[in-house]
């Protein structure tokens, strides 16, 4: 089993800058792969980021190109989203993921993919 913990949420203005952390504990070694994904109320959960806890390969949704960047420390078994430039829209839950399986990039996006989830962590952007 593997139990993920986030940190770091919080309030931000429109334009500025947080970093959220996950860091995995227990079966670590048998993970692929973590990322994020948020949720407002009212809707789905939206796939943000994923990083491959092996080849380091990254993935992003288009909303956060260029504004977020995904990274791991493999010795602390911890990932983590720098989210710069934030806007208002990405007021969310932000909720920690892990796969066992390898990342498949066709399907890095969806729900489906991860099997361990956090209980996430609310950040709020003001305007």
């Amino acid at each position: 089993q593997v139990e993920l913990v986030e940190s770091g949420g919080g309030l931000v203005q429109a334009g500025g800058s947080l970093r959220v952390s996950c860091t995995a504990s227990g079966r670590t070694f048998s993970l692929y792969g973590m990322g994020w994904f948020r949720q407002v109320p009212g809707k789905k959960r939206e796939f943000v980021a994923t990083i491959s806890t092996t080849a380091g390969s990254t993935y992003y949704a288009d909303s956060v190109k260029g504004r977020f960047t995904i990274s791991r420390d493999g010795a602390k078994n911890t990932v983590y989203l720098q989210m710069n430039n934030l806007k208002s829209e990405d007021t969310g839950l932000y909720f920690c993921v892990a796969a066992r399986w390898a990342i498949n990039s066709m399907a890095v996006s969806t729900t489906e993919h991860y099997d361990y989830w956090g209980r996430g962590t609310q950040v709020t952007v003001s305007s």
